[in-house]
């Protein structure tokens, strides 16, 4: 045929052809330790393959070693090309928001990296390393997924498993029988960078962590409903009842805890060992079969019942990913914002500070303030100031935007006539109010409260607020030395006079944080070096049936006062400051974990919590 004879149909044909037989991409994505296992999977697709396509194989991974490497690029061949890509650079940028479960590691995320970092492709295979495929791989990776961002197969042990179910319905909001297993995915490339799907991943991160399947429930909200569903053959999950008899599996996957290389009597493990057997790492292999240890297989077992316990948790959560959403039809965009960078600040362990931007404001000067002024016309400000502030208390709770559903403890209180530090949990920018009415309702009226506030409060509010900030027994913190030098002797008078300074030693508000911080150490400093007892009080929230400005529930506060910390005459001043905090906030957590029936954890890792308490 002449080149003038060519026909557009004729060039359609020859790019459909050509189209079929180009290289197939298929990803695995592993660590040091599971190389030898993943040379097991390419093995058998090596062996069941059409030899009349290519491959290309890549090993996503972080570091490893360049003798492993050889190893398994040894296995090569003229339709198959094997070639490690490290992505350590591109996990580092997110890594410290992804959460991590048990025998999860970081590798189960890579495969979201794929489309971004391949873009020669339009679309490729992933498979999980704990697999054997019995078919011919290229009749998987020939499905058309036309517009549909992926071809997967549904997860048969969430089908199967009520608990796992009930979780991806209540949770995920995903019907059972359509969650889909990951390990498995006929990725759709160009869709992948068309719909920015990464990006809504890392964007989701920031909206809810999941911890029961990871990614895995990511992908399935990421993808929901735009996916093909496969022959169930192509995941065959060696879990209770199998997708389809095991002679019609094209491929067969050991995702549970009970592999085919720690236990002899795993099911169809007969298919593991006949590649394993054609493999480099067989005797490795065996050797780790032989020496597993009882202790071993026990964290096997524990590890499905935490998977359980996990979800049973998150149906439980009172704010779970689907109640959340659910909850956030119609709120205010930006307090939805300032939730998701308390978030944010929670998961980095930045316990300290301010959730909202504020804006810059003057800075408090020594010449701009007298502490504790006795003046006529100051304590005529004061007058007034706290006449206009019951009146607008007064209004918030008439019209049930402040609601006080109890004081429990007030007793403690009356405990500490003769001045104290009271701390409290910083949430609202009402929650002083809370306090200050049953300091007024009780014996000690005649007292007065002092609040420390935040430099911006006294300097940067105009008007109402303003007038408020300045004249409501407020003792401003400032960015100038001179003037905090001012401060600190304030607060000591008002302790040595027996009165009472309000202090938050969490420093920062975080609006409508329900847990206990970590703690500052300037409220227990003032304790200690005045010989006053610190007064621990914690507010608690329940939602109320009144729905605020921004669509919210307004919050039912429960006043909880416990009991006080005295420092001990025995102890050097940093002792006692280190013993007061410590009960401080133990006496928090207690109250936090007795109202809200839970265990108190952060989603920052351990070893940051740990470090912020010592820093702080």
């Amino acid at each position: 045929m002449e080149i003038k004879d060519l026909k557009l149909k004729d060039l359609k044909v020859d790019l459909k052809q050509y189209s079929r037989h180009a290289e197939i991409p298929i990803f695995f994505a592993c660590d040091e330790g599971f190389v030898k296992y993943t040379m097991v999977s390419i093995k058998s697709i090596m062996e069941n393959a059409s030899r009349s396509r290519r491959y290309h194989i890549y090993i996503l991974h972080m570091g490893i070693s360049i003798p492993a490497q050889n190893r398994v690029t040894a296995m090569a061949d003229a339709e198959f090309e094997i070639e490690f890509v490290d992505v350590t650079e591109k996990m580092e940028s997110i890594s410290d928001k992804l959460p991590i479960r048990d025998y999860y590691s970081n590798t189960t995320y890579f495969r979201l990296f794929i489309p971004e970092m391949f873009p020669q492709y339009r679309k490729a295979l992933y498979i999980d390393s704990d697999t054997i495929v019995v078919g011919d791989i290229s009749e998987l990776y020939d499905h058309r997924l036309g517009k549909l961002y992926a071809g997967v197969c549904p997860d048969r042990v969430v089908a199967q498993t009520d608990i796992l179910g009930d979780y991806v319905e209540k949770v995920l909001g995903v019907k059972r029988e359509k969650y889909f297993n990951a390990g498995v995915m006929l990725i759709n490339c160009d869709q992948f960078r068309e719909n920015h799907l990464l990006d809504e991943f890392l964007e989701m991160l920031h909206v809810y962590l999941f911890v029961v399947a990871q990614d895995q429930d990511y992908l399935n909200l990421i993808c929901k409903d735009q996916v093909l569903y496969m022959e169930p053959k192509w995941n065959a999950q060696v879990f209770g009842e199998l997708a389809c008899p095991v002679e019609e599996a094209g491929l067969l996957h050991f995702n549970m805890a009970a592999k085919p290389w720690h236990y002899e009597d795993c099911r169809l493990a007969e298919y593991f060992w006949k590649y394993a057997k054609l493999t480099s790492g067989y005797g490795e292999i065996k050797e780790g079969l032989k020496n597993y240890t009882d202790e071993q297989r026990h964290i096997d077992s524990v590890s499905g019942e935490k998977l359980i316990e996990l979800a049973v948790s998150e149906i439980n959560k009172e704010d779970n990913y689907l109640r959340k959403m659910s909850k956030n039809a119609g709120k205010s965009e930006e307090k939805l914002a300032l939730l998701k960078h308390i978030e944010e600040l929670e998961r980095e362990g930045r316990f300290s500070e301010d959730a909202d931007t504020n804006p810059p404001a003057p800075v408090l000067m020594p010449e701009d303030i007298n502490y504790l002024s006795r003046s006529l016309k100051s304590k005529t400000q004061t007058k007034y100031a706290f006449k206009i502030a019951r009146w607008f208390v007064n209004t918030l709770i008439k019209k049930r935007q402040l609601i006080i559903k109890d004081y429990i403890g007030t007793e403690n209180l009356e405990k500490v006539a003769d001045g104290a530090v009271i701390t409290c949990n910083h949430f609202n920018a009402f929650d002083s109010f809370a306090i200050q009415l049953a300091f007024e309702q009780g014996r000690l009226k005649k007292k007065k409260m002092y609040r420390v506030i935040r430099e911006g409060n006294y300097t940067g509010f105009p008007g109402f607020y303003g007038v408020l900030m300045r004249n409501c027994n407020t003792l401003p913190l400032s960015s100038n030395f001179k003037t905090m030098e001012k401060f600190i002797t304030a607060v000591d008078r008002v302790l040595q006079k027996d009165q009472f300074v309000l202090v938050y030693p969490e420093q920062g508000m975080w609006w409508n944080y329900r847990k206990p911080r970590p703690l500052q150490k300037g409220a227990f400093t003032f304790a200690a070096r005045n010989n006053k007892p610190v007064l621990p009080v914690f507010i608690t929230m329940n939602d109320s049936d009144v729905i605020d400005p921004d669509g919210f529930y307004v919050q039912e506060y429960t006043v909880h006062f416990c009991e006080p910390i005295y420092p001990d005459p025995a102890k050097k001043r940093a002792e006692n400051v280190k013993m007061m905090r410590d009960k401080n906030y133990e006496a928090w957590k207690k109250v936090y974990e007795d109202t809200y029936k839970t265990k108190l954890t952060y989603t920052c890792d351990e070893q940051t919590e740990e470090n912020v308490k010592i820093a702080e």
